[in-house]
């Protein structure tokens, strides 16, 4: 990753979803994202089946549980979501396939470790590890361009983001 790798913190599944939707939406593909979440955060919130109306009661909404959800369900549910085994974090995206790609061993150093890798510094691999395991929703997206990273900072924050940063 880059200085370029903008990332930014979820409180909500309905938040995470609507930026992911905004991030497609500029351009990107789910294959650019990336979500980190402790695994409980995974069983309790994407236990429900993409295809039931159990989002619409969840508060999310028809558009958003139908559409979006879809699409985030999905980044968790791909190929190359990995669960990592006794650090209980679940990985998906580009740095899922580059964790992969780097063997088992890359995984022992847990969410802070991962994050340190892809340049994020430490104070913020603390502040967003803290934060996963509070129940939050890590996305990171690498910016195509660098007139894009303002941009996409701006947009997680308008979401409700929280510590978005490019590193």
């Amino acid at each position: 990753m880059s200085k370029n790798f903008v990332t930014g913190l979820f409180k909500t599944r309905a938040a995470a979803e609507a930026a992911v939707d905004a991030i497609i939406k500029r351009g990107y593909t789910r294959d650019d994202i990336s979500v980190l979440m402790s695994d409980a955060t995974k069983n309790k919130e994407f236990a429900v089946q993409t295809r039931s109306h159990a989002a619409d009661g969840m508060g999310i909404g028809g558009a958003i549980g139908g559409t979006v959800g879809a699409v985030l369900a999905t980044i968790v549910a791909v190929a190359t979501a990995i669960t990592i085994p006794g650090v209980g974090l679940v990985v998906a995206g580009p740095i899922a396939a580059a964790l992969a790609g780097a063997g088992a061993g890359a995984t022992t150093g847990g969410l802070i470790g991962l994050l340190l890798g892809t340049g994020v510094t430490e104070h913020r691999a603390k502040v967003y590890d803290t934060g996963v395991r509070g129940g939050g929703i890590l996305l990171g997206v690498e910016a195509k361009t660098s007139d894009d990273v303002d941009k996409l900072e701006t947009l997680l924050e308008d979401i409700g983001g929280e510590h978005v940063r490019a590193e």
